[in-house]
């Protein structure tokens, strides 16, 4: 489903089928999370409601809900089929292990592939170094046996550019397990 704004088209794309990492924990379940090598996690509790439709930066996305295969793509190089059209961003909500800087390609219809930088930043209590917008920050971070007060774990919201003026339709994801996506919404602007 498209949401129209009065200078953009956002089309949240549903990324479920490419979830192979848990990043977010309640407090009962803390010890499950896997968002990086310590097993740190997001407390869920501090984030919004799994499958509610958010706002950030005035573009929709659709929080991921938790199923047994995790909540985010921990990158390993996944091709996520786009819905087909002309658009000028892909947004994400993403957070990474230290900074990350990447690239992904964009595959259009007529057999084209651009590459494209992907640049997020740590989401352990940094701030934006490549320009992000804040999506969420939680006062605390869930270890796998305790909670961890004043220590936050960011969220961003990222953007990727589209330069080419064709039909796109797939995003190969890089093959870099330090970079997280949790959900992707395109924009086309009107």
């Amino acid at each position: 489903m498209s949401v129209s704004t009065t200078a953009n088209t956002f089309r949240p794309v549903e990324i479920t089928e490419h979830w192979n990492n848990r990043s977010m924990s309640t407090v009962d379940d803390k010890g499950d999370g896997r968002f990086n090598v310590w097993r740190n996690s997001f407390p869920a509790e501090h984030l919004p409601r799994p499958g509610e439709r958010v706002t950030v930066g005035g573009v929709p996305f659709d929080f991921p809900p938790a199923t047994s295969a995790g909540d985010n793509a921990r990158c390993a190089g996944q091709f996520v089929t786009l819905p087909p059209g002309h658009f000028d961003w892909i947004r994400l909500l993403a957070s990474a292990e230290r900074r990350v800087e990447d690239t992904v390609a964009l595959h259009f219809a007529d057999g084209q592939v651009d590459f494209e930088a992907i640049r997020v930043s740590d989401f352990w209590a940094a701030p934006a170094c490549f320009g992000e917008t804040l999506a969420y920050r939680t006062p605390v971070m869930h270890y796998p046996h305790h909670v961890q007060p004043r220590v936050e774990a960011m969220l961003w919201s990222q953007r990727v550019p589209v330069t080419r003026d064709a039909t796109l339709t797939g995003l190969r994801l890089p093959n870099n397990r330090a970079l997280h996506i949790f959900a992707l919404t395109l924009q086309e602007s009107t």
